[in-house]
């Protein structure tokens, strides 16, 4: 019943003003100050994970700032971390490829800088590709307890196969450029070492997926 909200419960969430207001009031005020509540620890739960996770990681500082900052579903868990971090590596490399077309569309007649600009484009699209396939198998990842270890391993062999493909087109861009100076150069390797490190970040999430069930395992040092 409304009129018999538990005293210890009111002192909880509620300012000694809000416990003398109406009954109604009283309930909306419960109910909203633990929806705050359940928010925070959510959001607390996922800074932990984030930032236990990423102290090994590639680049630890990018980790933790890419992931702290994830947009998405609140993160409780390696698999959803490991999620996160391929799509903000896909988001990434969605972005590279956008600027790299429209650059192959305005450079000069430099034929070497030209020909690295368009394999650029093409490792780049790879490199979405194959992000997006390492996303979708870890989406349905089974990890159930009825699930198949052959299975599982089967998927978490093509998850790290096809993250390392996009790691490997991502290296393979820049190595175009190889005696090649000038602006472009100097703006599609910075667009590159992003997409390369956050993928870098994203393959050492996939890898700390446990062997057979997808829990976490303790990194060996």
């Amino acid at each position: 019943m409304i009129t018999e909200l538990n005293p210890l419960l009111l002192s909880l969430y509620l300012t000694p003003r809000e416990q003398m207001a109406t009954p109604q009031k009283l309930l909306l005020a419960v109910i909203v100050s633990a929806v705050i509540v359940t928010a925070i620890t959510g959001r607390n739960v996922g800074e932990d994970i984030v930032h236990s996770s990423c102290e090994h990681a590639s680049y630890p500082s990018l980790c933790v700032r890419t992931l702290s900052t994830y947009s998405g579903p609140t993160i409780t868990n390696r698999r959803e971390l490991a999620q996160a971090a391929v799509k903000i590596s896909l988001s990434h490399a969605q972005s590279a490829g956008k600027k790299l077309a429209a650059v192959r569309e305005t450079v000069g007649k430099n034929k070497r800088e030209k020909a690295a600009v368009v394999d650029c484009v093409e490792m780049i699209g790879d490199s979405v590709d194959e992000l997006s396939r390492t996303l979708s198998v870890l989406k349905h990842l089974r990890v159930s307890s009825g699930g198949s270890t052959k299975e599982f391993r089967w998927q978490m062999s093509n998850a790290q196969t096809w993250a390392s493909a996009a790691l490997t087109d991502d290296d393979t861009c820049l190595d175009g450029f190889q005696g090649i100076d000038g602006e472009i150069k100097s703006e599609v390797k910075q667009w590159m070492t992003k997409v390369a490190r956050v993928t870098s970040n994203a393959l050492y999430m996939i890898n700390q997926l446990d062997e057979t069930r997808g829990k976490p395992h303790v990194v060996r040092s």
